[in-house]
């Protein structure tokens, strides 16, 4: 059975998760550990568990979400996987740098999320689910076995992503919530990419973005433009 192990970090209070099971192998998925120190904090956390990481995945490439990655890269030299639409949002990451992110060296994409619809992490898969909408290649990594959704900055609890930012669409962020989310069952549960863990259940009962889609008080199918 899959595990998660969450560590926060960065100006932006982002979560990192790390997933693994029992053969020890492990994905890390957001690293955004900033800091020297909490580049620490994560190979402690590592190490202690006696953890093998074999990829470092992304739900997309926003800047707190990312300025950890070449980190990981190198401390254990493993593949980095971004879906190919999110390259441009990555580059754009030395915007950013007067915020206190290091930004100075950018990782290579290594696995296009477009083309992967699966990652293996030991004898435990991760699926990937393409959300656009907070960015154009914006995914959501899926464990069906443990019922967990890593969902990034398109669903927090009670609330969505930004949609104002370059890439982004409010239209397809809420086709890939009702669309591609809430499918996935009431049970499923959501860990964001900042704040705290929800539901699908809870969010559909109490997050006002949803509740006002499902009751029809918005349009969010007008001008449908997301990719598969």
């Amino acid at each position: 059975m899959i595990k998660l192990a969450t560590l926060t970090f960065n100006p932006f209070g982002e979560n990192t998760y790390i997933l693994y099971d029992e053969t020890l192998e492990c994905a890390i998925v957001d690293a955004g550990c900033n800091s020297a120190n909490e580049q620490q904090t994560l190979t402690a956390f590592i190490e202690k568990n006696g953890l093998k990481p074999v990829v470092a995945v992304n739900t997309h490439g926003h800047v707190d979400h990312i300025c950890g990655v070449e980190f990981v890269k190198r401390q254990w030299g493993v593949p980095f996987a971004l879906h190919r639409n999110d390259q441009p949002i990555m580059e754009m990451a030395h915007c950013y740098a007067e915020m206190g992110f290091d930004v100075t060296s950018l990782p290579t994409v290594d696995i296009d999320l477009a083309e992967t619809p699966e990652i293996k992490v030991g004898n435990s898969t991760l699926r990937i689910v393409p959300t656009p909408g907070h960015t154009p290649g914006h995914v959501v990594i899926h464990a069906p076995e443990a019922d967990l959704l890593l969902t990034g900055d398109l669903l927090f609890k009670e609330s969505i992503g930004r949609t104002d930012l370059p890439g982004g669409s409010y239209t397809d962020l809420m086709n890939s919530i009702v669309e591609r989310v809430i499918p996935l069952g009431s049970d499923t549960r959501i860990f964001p990419g900042h704040g705290p863990q929800s539901t699908v259940a809870h969010e559909v009962m109490f997050n006002p973005f949803i509740v006002e889609a499902l009751r029809g008080d918005v349009n969010y199918k007008a001008n449908e433009t997301h990719e598969n």
